[in-house]
């Protein structure tokens, strides 16, 4: 309440100062570690976490000692704990003491997740950062920004910081922009020859993935263009063939070999609440952080794809997470379950201060029934998720989306109640099947 009555009647450049040199005194607190190791910066609308968990395994697997920090979880090495701050990118003090730790386990390298709001608040002030990477921009947390042009510029500010090495994913519509920023060196994925995704068979209930095809071009004096070899992924999606190319090309401008790349992405079967199969039998569950239209759209093709559910149903459990921003996007996510879901379950997430209820009907609005036998409306997650369950069949597919992993459900004042969308499945399975 306070920090809102702060922002309401500051003025903006007394705010931006104050953002700064917090930032400083987090910075000064722990001795600059920023400036101690080096740290890929990856920011876009979508696929961060995705990114960043590839990245340290690549690294991870080339014997570098490595650290991340997502919204998933800190890790350092091996060693981890998961991000209960309900904030992708933490506050200026939890960043530099994260920092200084990876510095203290003499770790070589540092992966954050960075956000507009973040750099916003100038959270990543005082880093040096090795490389900047762009996965993709989509619509979001445009009523905060002001706009979808100062989104976009919120990230190019990332790209404006950092001097060395830029990742880019060119075949973005807002790749060009991000191309303007000057850099020692750039690292271009595409991957256009979209026939070449596949299913490859299922493998102990998943789908392996395989593309080819897909190329990372270095731009420097001397242009070189690489040919990246199948790989065989385990994450479903054409988005994780643009994750797995994002960390490659991190890896690549590194030293590291593709090779080495190749086995790394190739290891990693599952990312926490994106896209993590939580039951397999009788019918797939399955969590997904899915928020914004453009994610639930592929979170939805895919599994209409990949899981041949022309014969089976598609039960989708969503909401809109978090009252009180982009507002806009709330019928059109109803819209998009509606031409691809059987039965939809409208559910609350996080409305803050914001009424659920009216969220829920601004939602389902955007439902005409055209593809969807049923819409339900329940207010209370636990029992929307025991609803899909009961509506499911053996082979059919029920998503969970707008979660993910996340720990907490944010109601209003502040509170906060402990929430995990794959623990609640499994309660809500155990009752009802008695498994």
């Amino acid at each position: 309440m306070v920090k809102n009555l702060l922002k309401k009647f500051l003025p903006k450049f007394l705010i931006s100062w104050y953002h700064f040199w917090l930032a400083f005194l987090g910075a000064l607190v722990y001795g600059f570690p920023g400036r101690k190791i080096k740290v890929i910066g990856v920011t876009g609308t979508k696929g961060k976490s995705t990114v960043v968990e590839f990245c340290h395994k690549i690294f991870q697997e080339a014997g570098m000692a490595v650290a991340s920090l997502s919204s998933i979880r800190f890790k350092i090495n091996e060693k981890e704990r998961p991000n209960l701050l309900k904030m992708t990118m933490p506050g200026r003090f939890a960043i530099q003491k994260f920092l200084r730790e990876a510095v203290n386990s003499s770790c070589q390298y540092l992966i954050l997740e960075v956000t507009s709001e973040g750099i916003c608040q100038y959270r990543h002030k005082f880093i040096d950062f090795e490389a900047a990477v762009f996965t993709n921009l989509f619509p979001e947390h445009i009523e905060s920004h002001g706009g979808f042009e100062n989104y976009k510029k919120a990230k190019g500010k990332l790209f404006q910081a950092v001097k060395n090495i830029h990742i880019i994913n060119s075949d973005d519509k807002n790749a060009d922009y991000f191309l303007s920023f000057s850099a020692k060196k750039k690292y271009l994925y595409e991957f256009k020859n979209r026939a070449s995704v596949g299913s490859e068979g299922e493998e102990d209930g998943g789908v392996i993935f395989a593309f080819k095809n897909a190329k990372i071009k270095i731009t420097n004096q001397n242009s070189k263009i690489i040919d990246v070899p199948r790989l065989n992924l385990k994450l479903p999606g054409e988005f994780n063939v643009y994750n797995a190319l994002a960390a490659v090309a991190v890896g690549l401008s590194q030293g590291i070999s593709l090779e080495v790349c190749k086995r790394a992405v190739e290891k990693i079967e599952v990312i926490q609440g994106r896209m993590e199969l939580v039951r397999k039998e009788p019918f797939k569950v399955i969590v997904d952080y899915a928020h914004i239209p453009d994610a639930l759209e592929k979170v939805y093709q895919t599994l209409s794809t990949n899981y041949k559910l022309q014969t089976n149903k598609l039960i989708c459990v969503l909401g809109s997470a978090g009252g009180g921003r982009d507002k806009w996007k709330r019928p059109k996510m109803g819209e998009i379950a509606d031409r691809y879901c059987s039965e939809i379950i409208v559910t609350n997430e996080d409305p803050y201060d914001e009424d659920p209820l009216k969220i829920i009907d601004e939602v389902a609005s955007g439902v005409k029934n055209n593809q969807a036998q049923d819409l339900y409306a329940i207010l209370d997650r636990r029992e929307a998720i025991k609803k899909a369950l009961t509506l499911a069949n053996p082979g059919d597919t029920v998503i969970i989306t707008g979660k993910g992993s996340e720990p907490w459900m944010c109601l209003t004042r502040g509170k906060k109640i402990p929430w995990d969308d794959r623990r609640v499945v499994m309660e809500e399975f155990d009752k009802i099947f008695g498994d």
